[in-house]
């Protein structure tokens, strides 16, 4: 065989191998272009989950303030000594392998066998403890303290929140957030930290109106970007109650937000690679003026251990100028976080419920006045026709009913007509109009005025089991007949009959408008309307009638305290009528105090309604002594700034 021959399939298999090497080559050059070019943006996006963290700070909630721009609710700052733990990288390292090495002595010196020394984990996490304990302990010395790490505490924080500043001291005083800032070096990784919590400038100043908030994890950040991103979260707040939390999504600041890069290890890379700043929430401007809410809150605490509420109106717009409830509880107490004392007094003390929108109670002789409506509408009695004589008891059924005076007793007021019955508050001629007139008249009445529905009032947790009772509800529920005694309670307030303060103050605006709804709302608007709703449809002297029994009820009648020098606002016209109502609660009796007025009654400009509870044994508990004094010193403050405002001169802007 020739050399050319033997030559021509080693050539062969050569270019074969050639080739072979060569596709390879091209099927590798292939691939990588694919995952270079074709899948770059995949590779990008995995790379950028993996190596990027969103960290977010909720921003201040907004300022709540009263109808003359008076601060109720604010931020105070907050501050607490924090440690970055991502530059402390090294120094963990170090110290692991100090650690390490001090074990490892141990076990050679017998004093401690290699079963017992930790894990390499465990070593990590008592590194970082004796790291960060190094620099409470200078904390400690600058503040005279002796603060320790809670080590599990540290751990959850690395493990889930290791791009957040670890808290070493919270809520600091001011003077050792000055010695910190004063003392710590700039580039420490120690740093003191400012945050924002709720401060209540007036204590417990409508406490029950303006809520309080409570701390959470939940932050939102959907409108930032980097929402696909591993998210860290500084804590934020949310309204639980009161307007805190009617109102939350408008008193929430806007959310501010860092995206950092981290390392393998998940310590964060300065600078951020993209920052926005928080903002505050929006101011809320509401219509309790802050004079006439601490004059109720002082006039119900006089009576020490009563519990009680208070409401006025605005009766042209409706709008909430007291909304009082005792007993509350200090607002601060909440700031930055309720104790297990105070939450256990507030129970104790029954200060959790709002009485004002969720203190059902019997009207007692308050529902007076939806009876006359109700008898005059029915046109079965009139102003100066329809009277009774008055004896101190009358024979309803098969009970005798007696006309009680407010300090106990009978009353015996002789021939009465409309006027002077409101005015005297006598059971007996209402007894008789009751029974003229029927239970389904009072009842229809009273909802038409909405007292057996919540007033939509723009606060959460309004109680929505008012009640006007008739035949058929006591037949439905009951599965009772309805009696003559049961129209003579109903005709004074009393038997089954609940409304709140909340709705009686409702009530007496629109009366005094003469309309039969009244809106009630918390949010100030110096150019809202007047409220216009369907009228009661009676002529005007009657409704006058009406009133002059109300006014003869505050100069001579069950209110005439109103008349005393002591009690007296002189140059202003008050139409009133007490109650004095029984009703059960837990097996116990309670008493409830009413009154409820409008004023000034030549051109109502406020309306009010005023419960006190009382729950001694046997005790008379009158409103004319218990709740007409809380109205009046809400009557006199307002009086006093109205005729301010009336004597200022008039100023073009």
């Amino acid at each position: 065989m020739s050399i050319i021959e033997s030559y021509r399939p080693q050539r062969f298999r050569l270019m074969f191998f050639q080739g072979l090497i060569v596709a390879m080559l091209l099927v590798l050059a292939g691939g990588l272009a694919y995952r270079q070019i074709v899948r770059f943006g995949d590779y990008g996006e995995r790379e950028r989950l993996q190596n990027q963290r969103r960290v977010l700070v909720p921003g201040p909630r907004g300022n709540i303030y009263d109808r003359e721009n008076r601060l109720l609710v604010g931020n105070r700052s907050r501050f607490a000594v924090t440690l970055y733990l991502d530059e402390l990288r090294r120094e963990f390292r170090r110290e692991y392998i100090e650690v390490v090495r001090r074990y490892r002595e141990s076990e050679a010196a017998g004093e401690l066998s290699r079963s017992d020394r930790p894990s390499p984990s465990q070593l990590e996490q008592i590194s970082r403890a004796q790291v960060v304990q190094r620099y409470l302990d200078e904390v400690n010395r600058l503040l005279s303290r002796d603060e320790k790490v809670d080590m599990n505490q540290l751990n959850r924080h690395f493990q889930q929140q290791l791009l957040l500043p670890y808290v070493l001291l919270d809520d600091l005083k001011p003077e050792e957030f000055a010695r910190l800032i004063e003392e710590l070096p700039v580039q420490s990784p120690l740093q003191v930290y400012t945050s924002s919590t709720r401060y209540y400038p007036n204590g417990s100043a409508a406490a029950h109106v303006l809520g309080y908030v409570r701390a959470t994890d939940e932050v939102s950040g959907d409108e930032i970007s980097g929402e696909d991103l591993k998210t860290y979260a500084f804590k934020g707040t949310v309204g639980r109650d009161g307007l805190e939390l009617q109102y939350d999504p408008l008193l929430q600041g806007e959310t501010g937000a860092a995206i950092f890069r981290v390392d393998p290890a998940g310590f964060r890379v300065n600078p951020p690679l993209e920052k926005h700043a928080p903002r505050q929430g929006e101011r809320l401007n509401i219509s309790i003026d802050l004079d006439l809410q601490m004059a109720a809150e002082k006039a119900i605490a006089q009576f020490e251990t009563l519990k009680g509420a208070a409401v006025a109106l605005d009766v042209r717009t409706g709008e909430v100028l007291v909304l009082a409830s005792k007993p509350d509880y200090d607002l601060n107490d909440f700031s930055p976080r309720l104790s297990q004392a105070s939450a256990q007094k507030i129970h104790e003390t029954g200060a959790w419920t709002n009485l004002a929108i969720a203190g059902v109670y019997p009207p007692g002789s308050t529902f007076k006045l939806i009876t006359s409506l109700a008898g005059l509408r029915s046109g079965l009695i009139s102003v100066d026709g329809f009277t009774v004589d008055c004896e101190g008891t009358v024979r309803i059924g098969n009970r005798n009913f007696v006309c009680d005076k407010s300090a106990g007793g009978v009353a015996r007021h002789g021939v009465i007509s409309l006027r002077d019955a409101i005015a005297l508050s006598c059971d007996i001629y209402f007894y008789k109009v009751g029974t003229t007139i029927g239970p389904d008249a009072m009842a229809g009445e009273a909802r038409r005025f909405h007292l057996d529905q919540p007033t939509g009032i723009d606060l959460p947790y309004e109680v929505r089991r008012m009640l006007i009772p008739d035949p058929a509800w006591k037949k439905k529920v009951k599965d009772e007949a309805w009696f003559a005694g049961d129209t003579a309670n109903m005709a004074i307030g009393q038997g089954d009959v609940g409304v709140t303060p909340l709705d009686m103050a409702c009530f007496v605006a629109s009366l005094a408008r003469g309309e039969t709804t009244t809106r009630p709302t918390l949010l100030h608007d110096p150019n809202r309307p007047r409220q216009h709703t369907e009228p009661i449809g009676l002529p005007r002297e009657q409704l006058e009638a009406i009133f002059e029994g109300m006014e003869g009820c505050t100069t001579r009648g069950t209110a005439k305290i109103f008349n005393t020098p002591t009690y007296g606002i002189p140059g202003l016209r008050i139409a009133g009528k007490t109650g004095t109502a029984q009703t059960s609660r837990d097996g116990n009796k309670i008493n409830i105090a009413w009154f409820v007025c409008f004023a000034p009654v030549e051109d109502p400009r406020i309306a009010m309604a005023v419960a006190i509870e009382g729950d001694t044994p046997g005790e008379q508990f009158a409103g004319g002594h218990y709740s007409a004094p809380v109205a009046q010193a809400v009557l006199k403050a307002w009086f006093e700034k109205f005729q301010r405002a009336a004597a200022a001169p008039f100023t073009v802007h």
